[in-house]
């Protein structure tokens, strides 16, 4: 985990994607996209229907590294309305799990509004907590601090002439976008014109690497 401080709270990147924030015992995610692989298949792309057991796996693990006491995640946590629905039994049993050991919170998001029964924890539109703003989707109006995800950022770099991709988060002074946590989601490039227009002036992609932080300046 990476320590870095933002809206004046100290926090810490994880390579997964997550944020722990330490005051709190908080861990924050975004877009798992729960049940994505099965809402390909019903439309005839079939794919390995393994996505959700993977992204509760690595959600647990970092519960279990951070002994996070709370968990907010900031929108479509599922792939869409029936998502909820379709999740296997074994899927249903690890999260009912996390949302009882934890206090747990759901943002909504553009894919997942309408969900109300999600295994457990409470289901709200956004939230402040302690001076941070934590929604679904970056807002260019908003002045105070601001925690979203929505975007997918991902950062593609060439080393020794071959592409190499990853999870980044996308800063500036008052806005802190997360990558997506989920194992099946894709991904833009962090000077995406979407993702400047909802940041503004001074972007950086960041990549936490073990106890460092990698960060990139964004062109406009």
């Amino acid at each position: 985990m990476v320590p870095f401080s933002f809206g004046g709270q100290a926090l810490m990147a994880l390579a997964s994607g997550g944020l722990f924030w330490p005051a709190r015992r908080a861990l924050l995610v975004a877009d798992l996209h729960l049940e994505k692989a099965s809402w390909f298949a019903s439309r005839g792309q079939m794919l390995p229907p393994y996505d959700s057991l993977a992204t509760l796996a690595e959600l647990e693990q970092a519960l279990e590294a951070t002994g996070a006491r709370e968990v907010w995640c900031l929108g479509d946590s599922f792939h869409d309305a029936q998502g909820c629905e379709r999740l296997p039994a074994q899927a249903q049993a690890m999260l009912r799990g996390m949302t009882t050991r934890v206090r747990w919170t759901w943002i909504t998001g553009n894919h997942d509004p309408v969900i109300l029964d999600r295994c457990g924890g409470e289901v709200v539109e956004e939230a402040v907590v302690d001076g941070l703003i934590l929604r679904h989707e970056a807002q260019a109006n908003e002045p105070r601090p601001e925690l979203s995800g929505h975007f997918h950022p991902k950062l593609r770099v060439t080393v020794r002439g071959k592409q190499v991709a990853r999870r980044c988060f996308v800063a500036t002074e008052a806005k802190l976008v997360l990558p997506a946590f989920g194992a099946l989601t894709g991904g833009l490039d962090p000077d995406h014109p979407a993702i400047l227009r909802a940041v503004g002036a001074g972007a950086q992609a960041w990549v936490p690497v073990e106890d460092r932080m990698l960060r990139f300046p964004i062109a406009a």
